[in-house]
């Protein structure tokens, strides 16, 4: 029987041929007319868990994007993994930024990568990482060295909220019903620095429409005589933020929780070179509420950001009109104990109060999710320390993340289970951006690691 890592050396040009098929189909969940290759996407998981030797393996509908679920129960008295991680990615525009085709995947080195790394849609977030339980199960199967019963609930729909993973959660608790709960669809601090994501913060998501007159109207007969959306959008939002950019919607820091000096003195421990984190994205300095470090600021307090904003004409040349609509999307990421139905409400009820008269205001919610914090005393955390610390040869550094998984919050209140999240991305590989891509190493050193996780949780669980 061979190790962990000589089976990986002998069929890592396997895993990552399987991968890059994956990573070719767009299963973009935003987008209705994606929806083949949603469906494709699926059937490509469920044939590769069965392959991988999954006893039971389908493909369940929902009311949107189909789940694929699988299960390999060994006895009703081993503990039971549940590995979540959803098949669906971002969009991939804009296009014309990518330096290859985003569903054409290429392998690069960098100087972060020498050893390469798959540029993809997905690579990342989350096809990659997803791939690696996939592999890292088959590892096991092959070496007949699974500790313990794991189940897999992989979705569709993670990018666009969630919402069908929701209805199947609430009508299938007994058939998920696990000990812990294992994803990956997060990061770590650095190839030579292993980290365990202990928190994660909620998120609100709306819409906002300004409407002015009812009809476009030419700038030079009307211009000066009637608000224009655009510019009372512009302005509306740039009352959202005070100059030491606090958020100014009443009530919006209420419930959050402040971390003490303590805790925030413990995050500081984790290497981070500002210099570095400036000139991986660009910019010469950084910007954000006063009084915060910036690794507090994208991990332990709220925000609030627009995603996007659009109005009358964009097109080539000149038009010269007052628009009647104008629109922009506005995101709101929450800490503990922050309730993101809450938070929508006071946002809505501020932003329509702000609106001068010569305009009506729609604000329309999309998705959220409650902030979540695992504690590091959890067996579950202690194992994934321990395998992480095996692979890598130093312990991981517990750190909170400033993205959202919405379902992990529902996961607790649906399942009673903590969660585990043991990514093996980078903050450089591009997620959600143009030359989104993903290490070979990360890729390879997430398969060894995983079965190490199952092994050490086994072992304290039987304790």
């Amino acid at each position: 029987m061979t190790d962990t890592k000589t089976y990986i050396s002998q069929n890592k040009d396997r895993f990552i041929s399987e991968l890059i098929e994956l990573l070719k189909i767009p299963s973009i969940s935003a987008d209705q007319k994606y929806k083949g290759d949603i469906l494709k996407t699926a059937e490509a998981i469920c044939v590769s868990l069965k392959e991988a030797g999954c006893k039971k393996v389908e493909i369940c509908e929902t009311p949107g994007n189909p789940i694929v679920y699988g299960e390999h129960i060994l006895n009703d008295n081993l503990p039971t993994i549940l590995v979540y991680g959803h098949y669906d990615v971002q969009p991939a525009d804009p296009l014309d930024l990518w330096n290859s085709p985003p569903f054409e995947p290429v392998i690069q080195k960098t100087d972060i990568h020498p050893e390469g790394a798959i540029f993809a849609r997905g690579a990342c977030d989350d096809k990659g990482q997803l791939y690696m339980h996939v592999k890292a199960f088959e590892i096991m199967i092959q070496q007949e060295s699974l500790p313990c019963n794991v189940k897999f609930l992989i979705e569709g729909e993670e990018e666009v909220g969630s919402c069908s993973l929701e209805w199947f959660v609430e009508r299938n608790q007994e058939k998920l019903s696990n000990d812990i709960i294992l994803i990956s669809d997060s990061g770590m601090i650095s190839n030579e620095q292993p980290s365990i994501n202990t928190g994660l913060r909620g998120l609100s998501y709306v819409e906002v429409e300004v409407t002015g007159p009812n009809r476009d109207l030419h700038s030079g007969l009307y211009g000066g005589a009637v608000a224009n959306p655009i510019n009372i959008l512009a302005g509306m939002i740039a009352s959202l933020h005070d100059e030491n950019n606090h958020i100014t919607i009443p009530g919006f820091y209420d419930k959050v929780i402040e971390l003490s000096r303590v805790e925030r003195d413990e995050m500081a421990k984790a290497p981070f070179s500002l210099e570095e984190y400036k000139k991986s994205i660009g910019i010469e300095d950084v910007y954000g509420e006063k009084g915060y470090t910036t690794n507090e600021r994208n991990s332990i307090r709220p925000t609030l950001d627009v995603n996007g904003i659009w109005g009358g004409y964009t097109g080539e040349g000149a038009k010269t009109v007052i628009a009647s609509k104008a629109y922009a999307k506005i995101s709101m990421r929450l800490v503990p104990d922050q309730d993101p139905d809450e938070i929508t409400e006071i946002f809505k009820n501020h932003f329509e109060s702000i609106a001068p008269k010569g305009v009506r205001v729609k604000v329309t919610p999309h998705h959220g999710g409650h902030p979540y914090v695992t504690p590091i005393d959890n067996i579950g955390y202690k194992a994934a320390n321990k395998a992480c610390s095996e692979t890598f040869g130093v312990p991981a550094i517990p750190q909170r993340s400033g993205g959202s998984i919405p379902i992990v919050s529902l996961f607790e209140k649906e399942l009673n289970s903590k969660t585990i999240l043991m990514g093996f991305g980078l903050d450089s590989d591009s997620i959600h951006s143009p030359n989104e891509h993903f290490g070979i190493f990360n890729f390879l050193k997430g398969i060894e690691t995983i079965p190490l996780f199952y092994k050490y949780y086994t072992e304290m669980f039987t304790e």
